[in-house]
């Protein structure tokens, strides 16, 4: 019996301190007989960096400067990423690369859990450094019901704001080139859009990104969302631009969404087709 109750109450400390849904997550490490771990391990990484780093200006860094905030965004972005070995940190992006065949199902399903194990870690960790440093808390996006339940405003404003952000990743990652420092340009300019965005598209907190809807939610009120407007507004819309701009960068440069060919375009392939024709 001793040993039970030893057992129960080691269970019930740990049951008091671990974030609805960790444990889930961090199951999905090795699925695929841990093929795909390295790629969670990035997503968990770079997740808990990219909340530390991107999350603490205007809390810890720039409170009063705009401008200094401004930097210092634009740096974690950066940091976050190379730190974190190139990792989407969005579920969004995800399904997106998912979507153009850049990743299988299952290591996108991998990455979205370990992604979401490092959100869900986060925010918990950098409260508790806020307190023994006595630091401003962090804070994180936030849903509204209020005149909005079904989340159809916020909703709208997740939406175009995650087509433009991944426009902007197919552009700067995919269609130019900087050289010698392109990843160090590409990545400020990403950082800079991402900033541009959330001052932008203010109605959802903004998110920009399922993980840090849901497991900042979770962070404040210790369960699992309630509302379903928090789901349309987090991840229905997301998701669906993650597919709309998957869609409108195969009718631009050509490939297949969801392994199916549209039957528009490629438009890039019709230019270049054009312009060769007009050299002759």
């Amino acid at each position: 019996m001793v040993l039970f109750t030893l057992l129960s109450s080691l269970f019930k400390q740990a049951y008091d301190v671990t974030p609805p849904g960790l444990v889930t997550c961090l199951a999905c490490a090795y699925i695929g007989s841990g093929r795909y771990f390295a790629a969670y391990r990035h997503e968990f990484i770079g997740t808990l960096l990219m909340i530390g780093f991107t999350f603490s200006p205007g809390k810890w860094i720039g409170q009063d400067a705009l401008m200094v905030a401004w930097i210092a965004h634009v740096c974690g972005v950066v940091a976050s990423d190379k730190i974190g070995g190139g990792p989407h940190v969005n579920p969004a992006v995800t399904v997106s690369m998912y979507a153009l065949g850049k990743c299988s199902y299952t290591e996108g399903f991998v990455r979205i859990m370990g992604a979401m194990a490092g959100g869900l870690v986060a925010f918990p960790l950098y409260s508790v450094v806020a307190d023994k440093l006595g630091l401003t808390q962090l804070g994180g996006p936030e849903f509204s019901s209020v005149g909005d339940a079904d989340g159809i405003n916020a909703g709208s404003s997740e939406f175009w704001a995650v087509t433009i952000l991944m426009i902007m990743i197919y552009v700067l990652n995919w269609e130019l080139n900087f050289g010698k420092y392109h990843y160090w340009i590409k990545q400020t300019l990403t950082a800079l859009g991402i900033r541009y965005l959330i001052e932008t598209f203010p109605l959802a907190g903004p998110a920009i990104n399922p993980m840090l809807g849901t497991t900042w939610y979770i962070f404040a009120n210790g369960a699992f969302p309630d509302e379903i407007g928090h789901y349309f507004t987090y991840w229905v819309c997301p998701f669906a631009a993650a597919v709309f701009a998957s869609c409108l960068y195969a009718v631009y440069a050509g490939g297949n969404v969801f392994g199916h060919k549209l039957p528009l375009g490629p438009v890039k392939g019709d230019a270049a087709v054009s312009s060769s024709k007009k050299n002759k």
